[in-house]
């Protein structure tokens, strides 16, 4: 039986995989902003489960709910580092104070809630990091700025985390999600087409988003099975697309990324000595 904590438990793909490690057997400290969000959980769960409120941007109460899971159940053996919401509206249009709002829940959010966790995984030499990030980690999400880049900086930290930790027995994946039909378009979006300049960018964004919303081919139920399968590897993969969607964009893109690489490759090796 396996200790997991999950931040972002109370809607989205953070429910849907609390309530299948709940359902696994396994026991769960489960997280959100408000804990009377998590109370059918703590009805399904009994005494497999401690639900937790949490605010990802404190790095105190990042260190006080790793430290009640073990003191609850004695270990921990996974993090899901889940928690982030991203607004849509062109650079220009966005305030510096929504940018670091959301790169604070996005990227020091996973930074503070991994820092808590890595000398627990150390001394015990085992521990798993799931790394949410998005298939807009690995390349720019038209009107999504803040959100691109505070999730450009989970890959980074993920890739270093990585490799710091694994003489200690402990992974790191990070799950690059596509459209799933949770409100992540919806309710937790706030969608602004902004200035009719961008119209043919910004602007079509905000319109697919407000049809796609629904409409997405994913289903949060498969995407937790998925990170439950992932779960058990012993060899898991440093990341891991999830989606059709992702998986043909992040080959699109890693494509042409290598096409561009080599067809710029005699200007950028003509700058050694």
């Amino acid at each position: 039986m396996r200790t997991w904590l999950i931040t972002g438990c109370s809607r989205g793909l953070g429910r849907a995989l609390a309530e299948a490690v709940i359902d696994a057997g396994d026991r769960l400290v489960a997280t959100a902003r408000s804990v009377a969000a998590l109370d059918d959980l703590v009805d399904r769960g009994g005494d497999n489960i401690l639900a937790l409120p949490l605010d990802v941007t404190d790095p105190a109460a990042a260190g006080n709910v790793v430290d009640a899971a073990r003191e609850r159940f004695g270990r921990l053996d996974l993090l899901v580092n889940n928690a982030g919401y991203g607004n849509v509206a062109p650079i220009e249009d966005t305030s510096i104070d929504d940018f670091r709002a959301q790169i604070e829940t996005n990227l020091f959010g996973t930074i503070f809630m991994s820092k808590a966790a890595i000398p627990h995984f150390r001394a015990q030499g085992s521990g798993h990091f799931i790394q949410f990030s998005s298939i807009g980690g690995r390349a720019g999400a038209t009107g999504r700025a803040p959100y691109s880049a505070a999730k450009f900086g989970v890959e980074g930290f993920s890739e270093v985390l990585a490799i710091e930790m694994a003489p200690f027995g402990v992974h790191v994946t990070i799950v690059e999600p596509g459209g799933f039909r949770t409100d992540f378009a919806g309710l937790s979006t706030q969608i602004v087409a902004g200035n009719p300049a961008y119209a043919e960018t910004v602007g079509r964004t905000a319109e697919m988003q407000r049809a796609y919303d629904g409409k997405q081919p994913g289903s949060p139920e498969k995407a937790a099975q998925a990170i439950l399968t992932l779960a058990d590897a012993s060899q898991p993969p440093i990341r891991l697309v999830l989606g059709s969607d992702a998986y043909a964009r992040a080959e699109q893109i890693d494509e042409a990324r290598l096409a561009e690489l080599r067809a710029w490759r005699a200007l950028s090796t003509s700058t050694d000595f």
